[in-house]
């Protein structure tokens, strides 16, 4: 039990990414407090979003590794929603010791076509988001005299690819962020660190990435397990539990900071 007694944040952790990785720091000993937006449509975006019905079930998941875990409905694009969710976290489970900033979304098309709209939506969740959460959390985590921020990237912020300009700008700079904030907060013992997640089968890929033949070489259909096999030396595609898995490691050990590590069975390994 790595974490056990520590309090973590997991935002967008009603499912997918968010909820394996809420399970790991569950199974490490962590208490969890999973923040979703809890709002499935979103006019931007052309598949739906978690639903509050989702986030409760993900917390009764986590409440079965015998941890405490709250639910806490908020919008990481508003800095409010982001003291209230470190407020609410400290109250109800009594410090803020990690936070993982994983609530994202996608939008493709190429540039020429791609609306403002949905430009400025992707890159308020994905880029703002994390900054929004982290400043809200800070003072929580200086607190502590230590403690640990991890951001979910992508393959995609160190790879730009066309058709996803959008994603990839927003996870460009999230990988960038935790560099500069890794610099900022060693003094004060708080390690910052990235995940660059592979291919996951999530909402992002079975909803949009999966429909759209041409982009990432797809054909359409269901493309996950070839992609994985012709773009991975491990032959394989990632799951939840694996970005869970890397988000334990980097919220225990106490001399990693300002990386950005990809899980992606070598799709990356720059």
């Amino acid at each position: 039990m790595k974490l056990e007694g520590k309090n973590a944040i997991v935002t967008g952790a009603a499912r997918g990414i968010g909820l394996g990785i809420a399970l790991k720091l569950a199974e490490a000993g962590a208490n969890v407090a999973l923040v979703d937006l809890g709002s499935p449509a979103d006019p931007n975006l052309t598949y739906n979003l978690a639903a509050q019905t989702d986030l409760q079930r993900a917390v009764a998941e986590v409440q079965r590794r015998e941890v405490k875990a709250i639910p806490i409905l908020a919008d990481v694009t508003r800095y409010a929603d982001c003291v209230r969710m470190a407020e609410e976290t400290a109250k109800q489970l009594g410090s803020v010791d990690i936070l993982v900033n994983n609530a994202g979304i996608i939008a493709v098309g190429p540039v020429v076509d791609f609306a403002e709209e949905q430009w400025d939506r992707v890159m308020a969740v994905n880029a703002k988001g994390p900054f929004l959460a982290s400043k809200a959390c800070i003072p929580h985590l200086t607190k502590n005299s230590e403690g640990a921020i991890i951001n979910i990237a992508s393959i995609a912020g160190k790879k730009g690819y066309g058709g996803l300009s959008a994603y990839c700008a927003s996870k460009f700079a999230v990988v960038s962020f935790t560099q500069s904030l890794a610099e900022e907060l060693g003094p004060a013992n708080i390690r910052v660190n990235a995940i660059c997640p592979g291919f996951l089968r999530t909402a992002m890929w079975t909803d949009v990435l999966n429909k759209i033949p041409g982009l990432l070489g797809l054909s359409g259909g269901d493309n996950l397990t070839a992609v994985s096999r012709q773009n991975t030396y491990l032959k394989r595609e990632q799951t939840p539990a694996d970005i869970g898995e890397a988000v334990v490691y980097l919220a225990s050990t106490d001399n990693v900071t300002g990386i950005a590590l990809n899980v992606a069975g070598g799709a990356e390994v720059h």
